[in-house]
């Protein structure tokens, strides 16, 4: 069994106060500490199925234009999922499974390139915006019972279980991948960046708080009793602790690398996009009004959150 990185956007950045202000608030930390941000997804090769975890931006969702004052940045385009998928060898029809770990439109933007693969996901995650007009899903009920200490699961194949893991959404499962003695955690925003796992901290976006501490707790807990390589979306550590099999130890965490930013002085478009789920804010298409002029209490369409998670595109 192989699992590779689906990489499609580097050199992003998640500020201090986004990545660990879920509980006490974001005021509480420091926004000019800037951790490392990028764009991926999963691929498990079982040698008789290959198997998607997530697949990633819809094509043509532009790149964002930070600035001092952004919360989160997914980073500039490597290429498209796409590109990114076939530039491993792989072709659509090839996709037998794909696991969902929750609706956001980074997590679910190339459902609709896989025609041939079973989709499996949450069922309490059907009636999302992002999933509408798409066939082929397969609700996920979680009947198999406990997997270790996660109450509900679903065995998808020898050796991956789709594990529900509620709070970033009310939908919102991980993946774990059981090879060669380890078990690979391929989640999709359990945490943004590894340093919130190590500080135990959550992030600012959740649709359910207790839930994202509860579901915070058993990822710690199964990481502290199982050698785990824990393979994140928003940053490079994810795939950087994949191909090192990299087991976490919560006693010892690794020295943090911030990111490098660069500001730069990259023309915006008058479009915003919304750095948690892709929604991206055209006036034209809000009788010209500007996201500046929108209320301060306005929220993305999609995943409700609030203007300070948009950047320019």
């Amino acid at each position: 069994m192989e699992i590779k990185a689906v990489k499609f956007r580097k050199e992003g950045f998640y500020s201090q106060p986004f990545a660990f202000g879920g509980e006490e608030g974001p005021d509480k930390f420091d926004k000019n500490i800037r951790y490392r941000g990028s764009m991926q997804n999963y691929l498990i090769d079982t040698g008789s199925e290959v198997i998607l975890v997530d697949t990633g931006f819809p094509a043509g969702t532009p790149e964002e234009v930070p600035d001092e004052n952004s919360m989160g940045y997914t980073g500039k385009n490597i290429c498209s999922y796409m590109e990114a998928f076939e530039a491993l060898g792989y072709k659509p029809e090839q996709v037998t499974k794909i696991l969902l770990t929750h609706k956001h439109a980074d997590h679910s933007g190339e459902l609709k390139s896989f025609p041939n693969a079973k989709i499996y996901v949450n069922e309490d995650e059907l009636s999302a915006a992002e999933l509408q007009g798409i066939s082929n899903l397969e609700p996920v009920k979680f009947t198999d019972g406990a997997y270790y200490n996660f109450p509900e699961s679903e065995k998808i194949t020898d050796g991956v279980y789709f594990v529900k893991a509620k709070g970033h959404t009310n939908g919102n499962s991980l993946v774990i991948v059981e090879n060669d003695g380890l078990f690979y955690m391929l989640h999709g925003d359990i945490t943004y960046v590894d340093e919130a796992l190590y500080e135990n901290k959550l992030s600012v976006v959740f649709d359910d708080l207790a839930a994202a501490r509860e579901t915070m707790d058993r990822v710690r807990q199964f990481v502290e009793d199982h050698p785990t390589v824990y393979c994140g979306t928003h940053t490079p550590q994810g795939f950087e602790n994949l191909e090192a099999k990299r087991i976490m130890d919560l006693k010892n965490p690794p020295a943090t690398v911030l990111a490098k930013v660069d500001f730069g002085d990259k023309k915006a478009s008058g479009k915003y996009v919304c750095s948690i789920c892709g929604y991206i804010y055209d006036p034209t298409e809000h009788d010209g009004v500007a996201f500046e002029d929108l209320p301060d209490d306005w929220t993305c369409p999609r995943c409700k959150q609030g203007k300070d998670k948009f950047n320019m595109a």
